[in-house]
């Protein structure tokens, strides 16, 4: 693959020329990756638009404020990394990327999952922990290969029920939000791996209600018993 990594002591910021590599496959601008870089980008230029060839793009542990429209004409991109930025929001472009199999957005500022993400129909990795997010869509429905899903450490306080129907998902962290319920058909997240030494739904941090924690603890069985009996009462 052709590869760019972003290195300078004293780089101020992105040189222009970068975005006339158009054979470019995976391009590296992130200063945690390479801690000589001083730079922290506020912008992705929009020049961005112009690598066509891109499979990859790392631009995790920037000050990024805003991602530009371009970057929904990256039809190849297969992961894309934003994690550690300042990303409230993310342009409607975004769901362009139909190739998009990877994407981390931890540690940003979002408040809901932005709508975009919904039509990312190739994404099995999906890291949105460490946010602000209130509400899930339930057009999340449309992750249909989702396979991770990391929540973990936002402002939850209900799942749609839609979220119940991404039954290829093997691992959803869910801990540290404001949950006290969970949706009625949690217990049909059939792939969810509740192993002993790697619990793949972690619920810690929640005031859950219904079911209670104990319940929770006994897995997907246990949580399908729970509301089978509600719905006998």
């Amino acid at each position: 693959k052709k590869k760019l990594k972003i290195s300078g002591r004293e780089l101020l910021s992105v040189p222009i020329q970068v975005f006339g590599l158009d054979q470019l496959q995976v391009l590296e601008m992130s200063p945690e990756r390479e801690s000589c870089l001083r730079y922290r980008m506020e912008l992705l230029p929009q020049e961005i638009g112009r690598l066509r060839n891109l499979t990859c793009l790392y631009v995790d542990s920037n000050n990024l404020k805003k991602i530009p429209a371009e970057i929904g004409t990256l039809s190849r991109l297969e992961r894309l990394t934003l994690s550690n930025n300042s990303l409230s929001s993310l342009p409607a472009e975004m769901g362009a990327l139909q190739r998009l199999r990877s994407l981390h957005l931890a540690n940003n500022s979002l408040t809901e999952l932005p709508a975009p993400l919904c039509q990312l129909r190739s994404l099995t990795f999906l890291d949105v922990s460490d946010n602000k997010i209130v509400t899930i869509p339930p057009s999340i429905r449309h992750l249909e290969k989702l396979e991770t899903l990391l929540l973990l450490f936002n402002s939850l306080e209900r799942l749609p029920e839609d979220v119940c129907l991404l039954r290829n998902l093997h691992t959803l962290w869910l801990g540290n939000n404001h949950l006290q319920s969970l949706p009625a058909a949690f217990g049909e997240l059939m792939n969810l791996d509740w192993g002993y030494n790697y619990c793949s739904c972690n619920f810690e941090g929640n005031p859950l209600e219904s079911p209670p924690p104990e319940v929770c603890s006994r897995g997907p069985e246990g949580i399908r018993n729970y509301f089978s009996s509600l719905r006998r009462i």
